[in-house]
């Protein structure tokens, strides 16, 4: 058996991903790079994901039926009212979400700006 290719970058892990997803990691991955402007797109653990000075602050991921928005730790907690208001389920470092019901555009920034806050802490 032949294993599947590892993304190179975020184009192509958009690319690869189911396509009832695509649309709404295209528009996180803007998001995320809109609100993270000194922040360097990367890829780890087949993930891709937005460095600084380092540290990974936010990373997304699809899966078969459900995507992540992964920050640090102390942003999840910060929202973790507004998470669970949103009708979305949360993790220690992580946001499932569908194409449904994807995080909402304002929630994805503070969450962005919140973990790059506790990066630089």
């Amino acid at each position: 058996m032949s294993e599947q290719p590892q993304p190179i970058d975020h184009d192509d892990y958009i690319a690869a991903a189911p396509e009832h997803f695509r649309e709404v990691l295209t528009r996180l991955r803007g998001l995320l790079a809109q609100t993270l402007p000194e922040a360097e797109e990367m890829m780890a653990y087949a993930m891709p994901g937005f460095r600084f000075e380092g540290v990974v602050v936010a990373s997304y991921a699809a899966f078969s039926k459900q995507c992540g928005l992964y920050v640090l730790p102390g942003a999840v907690a910060e929202h973790a009212e507004e998470i669970a208001g949103a009708g979305l389920k949360a993790t220690k470092t992580g946001i499932t979400f569908t194409a449904r019901r994807p995080v909402p555009d304002e929630l994805v920034e503070r969450l962005a700006l919140s973990s790059l806050r506790e990066a630089a802490s």
